[in-house]
């Protein structure tokens, strides 16, 4: 019997899920639709500003009870429209958004390949609005785009789609942690905003863990996190440094990747995953490092601040001049 009213109540679930997708779709196929017009009738000196004005106080004043459709709104719709207007890979992304994140989306981003970032990623991650603010705020475009991912061969090799699954910095400001902290408060930040710390890896991430037991002989040891991650179907150790990376940080960590594959993954999952994440780290030491590393490891770095985004920003268009003086 339960399992019947379970059927009912996953069909109720499905249906106003699909419900709520195509009023979204329409709606924003109005405001689409509404922006077109005014961008046509401004560009055409057809309108002015305050013609606007007075057609969000026509609606007021004749449909009081459909709201939404204020001056600043209109604007914004026009802004919509003109933004996706010339690109029809985009538009399609843009409607299965609702409208507040498209706002942030289009008036936060500055490019069309940030745009569409941040479209696929909010689709893929189902954030909130709020989510999205912080992830536009902690430069996820561009620390993406930036990352020199640290990983071993074999991380590579067992797992081809690594590269779009795990960073190589990741912003933790939310921890609220001082300059100067020591590991286990680290550790017991984490634990104690874990949602927003997935929130920071990506939802495919699953809790397991911390001070993870390993028994190997007569001995106990202790891995500092471990997660288990959906779409690479492996288990994921965290240990935690806040210091420099230091090459014998893999020893320990690989050391733990084979008690977890001997003793704990189950035989359809995948090799485990070891990620070092440190407050520091020289490239050129964490290459030499993994070059001959036969585990599936990475080098990750931390902050407990919030990126500047202008700096950052200044980077990338570094590195795309420097790409673009490669290609000529």
């Amino acid at each position: 019997m339960q399992s019947e009213f379970s059927d009912v109540l996953k069909q109720i679930r499905e249906s106003r899920q699909k419900v709520f997708a195509h009023i979204n779709t329409a709606l924003i196929d109005l405001y689409w639709q509404i922006g077109q017009m005014i961008s046509q009738k401004v560009s055409s000196e057809a309108w002015g500003k305050s013609v606007v004005s007075e057609l969000a106080k026509y609606i007021t004043q004749n449909a009081p009870e459909i709201k939404g459709f204020s001056d600043k709104n209109l604007w914004r719709m026009k802004q919509f429209y003109e933004t996706y207007q010339s690109d029809p890979k985009l538009s399609p992304l843009a409607r299965e958004l609702p409208w507040t994140h498209n706002t942030i989306i289009f008036s936060r981003c500055k490019s069309a390949e940030e745009r569409e970032y941040y479209l696929r990623l909010c689709i893929k991650e189902h954030y909130s609005s709020r989510e999205l603010e912080r992830q536009i705020s902690s430069s996820h475009f561009e620390r993406t785009m930036l990352g020199n991912q640290k990983l071993s061969a074999v991380l590579r090799e067992v797992h081809p789609s690594i590269n779009h699954t795990l960073k190589d910095t990741y912003v933790l400001e939310f921890l609220g942690l001082p300059r100067e902290h020591e590991e286990k408060e680290l550790q017991r930040a984490i634990i104690q905003n874990m949602k927003q710390f997935i929130l920071e890896m990506g939802r495919d991430f699953i809790f397991i863990g911390e001070e993870y037991r390993l028994q190997v002989g007569n001995q106990d040891f202790y891995l500092d996190l471990l997660f288990f991650h959906r779409g690479l179907a492996a288990l994921v150790a965290f240990e935690l440094k806040i210091g420099k990376f230091s090459p014998e940080h893999l020893g320990q960590l690989n050391f733990y990747l084979e008690a977890l594959d001997r003793d704990v993954k189950k035989t359809h999952e995948n090799p485990s995953i070891g990620i070092l994440l440190c407050r520091d780290k020289d490239e050129e030491v964490v290459e030499y490092a993994l070059s001959r590393n036969l585990s599936p490891t990475m080098v990750a770095q931390y902050e407990i601040q919030l990126p500047d985004k202008k700096l950052i920003q200044a980077k990338l268009h570094e590195l795309s001049d420097a790409l673009e003086e490669k290609k000529q």
